[in-house]
């Protein structure tokens, strides 16, 4: 059943620590069957249960799951194997389109609205039992979600989009719960939802966001949260639309006890009007992310959503950081107050990089996605040859891997930093390494 491995361990925490360092270092399989907990306990000569506590720990852990009489079995996808492995090394005169990053030429600088903020808390110190929020920050971010249509709701800071995304989740749900996510989608989150003991139940996208009868599917057979990325969703750049939230929101109104959480992080790097769907279930959360347009090391996050799951949430929050740095908020708003970024030229920016792109590949033959954002979606056959061809040939992309659970393979290009020059080229090399019967010798 383990074969060379052996399961050690007296106490609980030792046995689900033997057993989570083998999934992490690869002597336990994704999928591999454990002991039934009374013969482990016989191996070991403990309690059932203690194997049992075990067990249970480690399921709350995401690294196994439990099927009733099938056993307990490795995750497919345990929290141990992180997605951000998936990645290939990026060797000294590649090209490196596989990041995700942002084009440092399109973020603002940061010296003169820190060195403001500085000044600011130095004249008015914050200390604690202070407002965790900025009040102007507060302000600024509340106008502007009212202006798209966002329900009123308090104003709450976090460590950028996935802290406030977990949360959120851990405000409403316990270990076992499942959780609808998007297929493909954004890998930390896909990490995430298990890492927290939940489970994941994948809802299929096309370019206009989650198809409706696969969001009422996953709802209708138990799924306690729904999470939804309006626009430059990653990796395909799907964006919600108009037609596509009112059927969303017809699907949720018939499943009125889902958690939703939107994450909108390309507000500020995207021309596409918002579409949210929140206001039509009892608990929702929303949470825009300065990281694309202003600066991933920002680390800072706008979040609102139904009076319960927001004090819930910045009641949880005090007993760990408190707050994010007021600093760092009153930094942001200086950068909002003095129009640091221009959101219509970032977006035009990485929108006809985007549409270059996609249209340099449709002319060679080859599909591809990017409605919104700073990626391209493209189907392949073979995703590790693509990858290894493409890396070859001077070009490196992140494996569709990273962002898949069900869904068929791809690649994941970033385009933010792709210039006229190089759009044949990269194109030519993708139509030729995705190619049917293309492989080489050395993949």
């Amino acid at each position: 059943m383990l074969g060379d491995y052996r399961i050690k361990g007296r106490r609980a925490a030792d046995i689900s620590a033997s057993i989570e360092q083998a999934v992490g270092a690869g002597a336990l399989q994704p999928g591999q069957l454990l002991p039934p907990m009374r013969e482990l306990a016989e191996q070991l000569g403990v309690n059932p249960n203690t194997v049992a506590a075990a067990y249970r720990t480690l399921r709350e852990r995401g690294v196994i799951e439990t099927d009733g009489r099938r056993g307990s079995r490795v995750r497919s996808k345990p929290a141990t194997t992180g997605r951000e492995f998936i990645r290939v090394e990026v060797p000294q005169g590649v090209r490196d389109a596989s990041a995700g990053n942002p084009d440092t030429a399109l973020l603002p600088p940061l010296a003169p609205a820190f060195a403001w903020a500085a000044a600011q808390g130095d004249s008015e110190p914050v200390l604690y039992g202070h407002e965790p929020v900025e009040p102007e920050l507060a302000r600024r971010a509340r106008a502007d979600l009212d202006a798209d249509g966002v329900p009123a709701g308090p104003v709450a800071v976090t460590s950028g989009s996935l802290d406030a995304i977990e949360r959120v989740l851990a405000a409403h749900l316990r270990p076992g719960d499942t959780v609808a996510v998007e297929d493909p989608g954004w890998g930390s989150l896909l990490d995430l939802v298990p890492a927290l003991g939940l489970r994941t139940v994948p809802v299929g996208l096309d370019d206009d966001g989650p198809l409706p009868d696969e969001v009422d599917r996953a709802l209708g057979s138990g799924a306690r949260a729904l999470i939804v990325t309006d626009r430059a969703q990653n990796p395909t750049g799907a964006a919600v639309s108009a037609p596509r939230a009112r059927a969303l929101r017809s699907v949720l109104r018939r499943h009125p006890q889902t958690l939703l959480v939107e994450d909108d992080h390309g507000h500020g790097i995207v021309d596409l009007p918002l579409h949210p769907l929140a206001g039509v279930t009892r608990h929702w959360a929303f949470v825009r992310s300065v990281a694309k347009a202003y600066g991933p090391d920002l680390r800072l996050a706008v979040l609102t959503g139904d009076d319960l799951t927001l004090d819930r949430v910045r009641g949880r929050q005090q007993l760990g950081p408190g707050w994010v740095s007021r600093i760092t908020q009153r930094a942001v708003v200086r950068l909002w107050a003095d129009g640091a970024v221009d959101a219509v030229a970032v977006a035009a920016a990485y929108g006809s990089r985007r549409d270059a792109l996609i249209a340099a590949l449709a002319q060679r033959g080859v599909e591809a996605r990017g409605r919104s954002g700073m990626n391209v979606w493209v189907p392949v056959v073979d995703e590790t040859g693509a990858v290894a061809r493409l890396l070859h040939a001077g070009w490196a992309v992140a494996p569709g891997a990273r962002f898949r659970l069900g869904s068929p393979p791809g690649i994941r290009i970033t385009v933010s930093t792709l210039t006229p020059g190089e759009v044949g080229l990269l194109a030519d090399t993708v139509a030729s390494a995705v190619r049917p019967g293309s492989v080489r010798g050395y993949v």
